[in-house]
């Protein structure tokens, strides 16, 4: 057991955007499946239930917490198909440069945002 190679510790990877995507990736995933899934149940059932119901969804979505986890969900997802996408080149065999892959990942949190920026401008200005 002595002269196994002993795996490599967070502390001695270089952190870099990469990594951040690559978090982010799966934490927008899960928050996606848990807050995404619980707002459109919520909303579905509110439709179902009737006018009442669903005022009452409107009102808490409307209010600025509710607008707040709405900018967050979007953000997520817009996040995680940017980082989606640059899996995809990544699996065809494109970008594992360490400069392109970094460019690529600064990119991905780049176009997170301003798509969830532009999308919601595009809402409020309506």
């Amino acid at each position: 057991m002595a002269d196994r190679p002993l795996s490599p510790h967070l502390s001695i990877w270089k952190w870099g955007p990469h990594m951040l995507v690559s978090i982010l990736h799966r934490v927008t995933g899960s928050g996606m499946a848990t807050v995404g899934l619980a707002v459109l149940l919520w909303w579905l059932g509110a439709l179902a239930a009737g006018p009442e119901a669903y005022d009452s969804f409107a009102a808490v979505m409307g209010s600025p917490i509710g607008i707040l986890v709405l900018i967050g969900v979007s953000w997520a997802f817009f996040n995680h198909m940017s980082s989606g996408l640059r899996h995809f080149v990544m699996d065809i065999g494109a970008g594992f440069e360490i400069e392109r892959n970094k460019t690529g990942a600064l990119a991905v949190i780049a176009s997170g945002v301003i798509l969830t920026v532009v999308f919601w401008a595009v809402v409020f200005l309506k």
